[in-house]
């Protein structure tokens, strides 16, 4: 199954990463996130990508042609320039580099790839979120209800210490808590070709009118994953990822400790899933 990776924004709030490199090339562990972001689709067979850029594209262009150079050892002679390659890598992926144009909204790059996919469904996420979704729950999910769109509903990462207060008085204090049910659009999509019926131009956005619409017409369904997810926003995000990226297994490759897959049945994503 193809997937789409939403790679053309300017990442204003990474702005000291973005001025020098789109924000999907911003490195975490050693490494572009959005490699990371294939890392987790390859977990689960799925290899076969297109990168819909626009901020800065040629240098997303330049960086996915030398990929193979810079995954593998080689033996260059300087005078001429021929080189013979010591494979050291292995990898399946296929990767298409679609610059969708630089202001084009997320709905509008989608739309732009329409003659790139093919006419079956397919994925789609930003590639600035990682989480260890478990990519075959979703699409037996996305099957199941039979639908055009399926997005993946995460809870968010809590970012503020929890109070509570008696009074003026402080009674306790815990960091970090998710003190309430939230669910929030975490990408990790899976449509069906139906969802180009949804998208007009190049300045809609997909979380706009084109989400809230499938919402109405029952066509939007939430697959909910209470497992690890966090996205990469600020400066902050980039070096809590950059730390657990150094792990041994980062968090959203640690599938086998990914919750029970729900056996209910499809819930029906409102209309600002």
């Amino acid at each position: 199954m193809q997937v789409v990776l939403l790679a053309g924004g300017l990442g204003s709030r990474l702005a000291e990463e973005t001025v020098r490199v789109p924000k999907p090339m911003v490195e975490i562990g050693g490494k572009p996130i959005i490699l990371h972001v294939m890392d987790i689709y390859s977990h689960w067979g799925h290899d076969d990508f297109v990168v819909a850029c626009g901020f800065k594209a040629m240098m997303m262009k330049a960086f996915f042609q030398g990929l193979h150079l810079l995954n593998n050892d080689f033996t260059v002679a300087l005078g001429t320039g021929n080189m013979t390659l010591a494979p050291c890598s292995k990898t399946d992926r296929r990767v298409s580099v679609v610059d969708t144009g630089l202001t084009t909204q997320t709905g509008g790059r989608l739309k732009r790839l329409r003659s790139w996919l093919r006419d079956e469904p397919f994925m789609i996420t930003y590639s600035d979120g990682v989480g260890n979704i478990d990519i075959d729950a979703l699409l037996a999910f996305h099957k199941s209800h039979g639908r055009i769109a399926t997005v993946t509903a995460v809870q968010p990462p809590a970012r503020f210490g929890n109070l509570q207060i008696d009074g003026d008085k402080v009674t306790a204090f815990t960091e970090k808590v998710q003190t309430q049910e939230t669910w929030i659009n975490g990408g990790y999509f899976v449509f069906e070709p139906g969802i180009f019926d949804y998208l007009s131009g190049d300045a809609e956005p997909l979380e706009m009118a084109p989400l809230t619409r499938l919402a109405e017409d029952g066509e939007l369904f939430a697959y909910k994953h209470t497992g690890f997810w966090h996205p990469m926003d600020t400066v902050r995000d980039r070096d809590h990822l950059d730390r657990l990226a150094l792990e041994p297994t980062p968090p959203w490759l640690e599938f086998a400790n990914t919750p029970q897959r729900l056996a209910a049945s499809p819930e029906r994503a409102v209309a600002h899933a």
